[in-house]
């Protein structure tokens, strides 16, 4: 058994537990995390990349949730501009839905609830003259444009668990709580490692930030027999090649009610989605279905001059949001607020069980699991004043920190120091260090991907596979192909056997 007594242990390595970690280990509290695969590698690398307020929830009267989702939105912009930068979204009005006043209310309002101080605001778009409307049909004429933002989801991940371990967190990836039993005051925790090696922990309050396996988490390695309910909705997307050249998304309304995003992305190709199906099988099993394809084909196809058809798709992914379920007719219409449930029996270790979320609302999440925990509030709110590690530059100072790594790596293609720089900021100096040359950065395994950046992912981020590296510290999966891919398997085996 560990001879340490932690004050914190957190049960999920996805938004909200690295979220929680961050804030509680830069509050001075003793936290240890606990991840049975990667980090981000369930919900939190499977959304739809946005930090946004969520415009189509003012439909739902949840105010509360959109207004602090806008807050957050440029709070989240500023400490990881790296990670999250603006968008400009194109919402065409179709005819024989939502009117066009009610767009603009609903667009005025996005405005304003959130006091907005960075982002531009709404403006109307003709789009027969437009350049947004080139790639549309025929029948769209009038459109809105408005902002929101982009973010990097598994690598806003691996950035709060990077920055909780520098103020002294420690994270276990592949590792399985197995089981966590109370004792008066502190909790002891069972845990197994993918190699089969067995360690217990002591902590004095546990949290429970397990994603879609939260319930699981409870009635099973808990033990728990709560009566909490999770809603499981997944959520697929299409990856096509890129369908226009510039640099606009867009917001589609459909039949059903429901939305569609298609936004540009990893330079050459278009992303669409998400769908909203409530699932009742293993989140570790999630896939799309043809019905999920063919339903993204079509409404896309909708508004699209080309049609998208399912030979077109290079890539797709599905993720599992665990919402609270509030008995929400439908599944798009089940609130996406968190929920926060507290087991506390008098004088005994707490239990803070976490439901449902947003990734653009993870931080306030973490601020409310500390504050329900009773946790020393004295640092409540550093973490939207610090950035997260690399993100150390002015939101519109991507370009020139960019220029500033060419400086010192002239060698650098431009695309490759863009990446970098979106992928690590600042710290993108700390894998290029004392290179003269691109050879310097060592083997190059495919794309713009070379043994330095690999290493780096290894030692300082928590990869253990080509998988982490090639889907979630970043998206070069899309450009590799098997051997390449077998290569860098090998070479990430190799790493690892020389520093177990």
């Amino acid at each position: 058994m560990s001879s340490h007594i932690y004050d914190v242990a957190i049960i999920g390595g996805g938004i909200n537990g690295c979220g929680i970690a961050r804030d509680a280990a830069g509050r001075g509290l003793k936290t240890i995390l606990f991840e049975k695969g990667d980090l981000a590698q369930g919900t939190s690398s499977a959304s739809t990349k946005l930090i946004h307020g969520g415009l189509r929830y003012l439909e739902h009267y949840e105010f509360r949730l959109v207004r602090e989702a806008l807050i957050e939105r440029e709070v989240l912009l500023g400490i990881a501009p790296h990670v999250i930068w603006p968008l400009r979204f194109v919402l065409p009005h179709h005819q024989g839905l939502r009117p066009a006043w009610l767009l603009r209310l609903g667009l005025f309002l996005y405005d304003h609830l959130g006091g907005r101080k960075i982002l531009p605001g709404t403006k109307t778009l003709d789009l027969k003259r437009a350049p947004a409307g080139e790639p549309l049909r025929q029948d769209y004429a009038l459109g809105f444009e408005y902002s929101d933002c982009w973010v990097e989801d598994s690598r806003l991940v691996v950035l709060n668990a990077k920055d909780a371990a520098e103020h002294g967190a420690d994270i276990h990836v592949r590792t399985a709580v197995t089981s966590a039993k109370r004792d008066h005051d502190r909790w002891t925790i069972e845990t197994r490692t993918e190699q089969g090696n067995t360690q217990s922990y002591q902590a004095r309050q546990l949290i429970n930030a397990a994603g879609p396996w939260v319930a699981d988490t409870l009635n099973g390695t808990l033990r728990m027999n709560s009566a909490a309910k999770v809603r499981q909705v997944k959520g697929s997307h299409i990856v096509v090649p890129k369908l226009y050249d510039h640099d606009r998304c867009y917001i589609f309304q459909n039949e059903d009610g429901r939305i569609i995003f298609a936004i540009p992305y990893e330079h050459d190709f278009t992303l669409i989605g998400t769908t909203d199906i409530d699932y009742h099988d293993d989140p570790s099993h999630v896939r799309i279905s043809d019905d999920e394809i063919a339903y993204l084909c079509a409404a896309a196809s909708e508004y699209f001059k080309t049609p998208i058809t399912r030979e077109s798709i290079v890539w797709t992914y599905s993720g599992v949001r665990p919402l609270y379920d509030d008995g929400a007719s439908k599944a798009q219409e089940a609130t996406r607020d968190y929920v926060l449930v507290l087991d506390a029996p008098h004088g005994q270790a707490p239990l803070l069980s976490v439901f449902g979320g947003k990734i653009t609302t993870y931080r306030r999440l973490a601020e409310a699991a500390l504050d329900k925990l009773n946790i020393d509030a004295k640092r409540k709110g550093w973490t939207g004043q610090a950035a997260l590690p690399g993100g150390d530059f002015p939101v519109d100072g991507f370009s020139a920190t960019v220029e500033r790594l060419r400086t010192r790596a002239p060698f650098l293609p431009a695309s490759t120091a863009a990446r970098y720089v979106r992928a690590y900021g600042q710290r993108a100096d700390r894998i290029v260090a004392n290179a003269k040359t691109l050879d310097d950065l060592g083997r190059r395994f495919g794309a713009d991907l070379h043994e330095a950046e690999v290493d780096y992912l290894i030692h300082e981020e928590w990869a253990r596979s080509a998988e982490d590296i090639l889907w979630r510290r970043s998206k070069l999966g899309l450009r590799f192909d098997a051997s390449e891919t077998a290569k860098l398997r090998d070479h990430v085996a190799q790493r690892l056997a020389q520093t177990a």
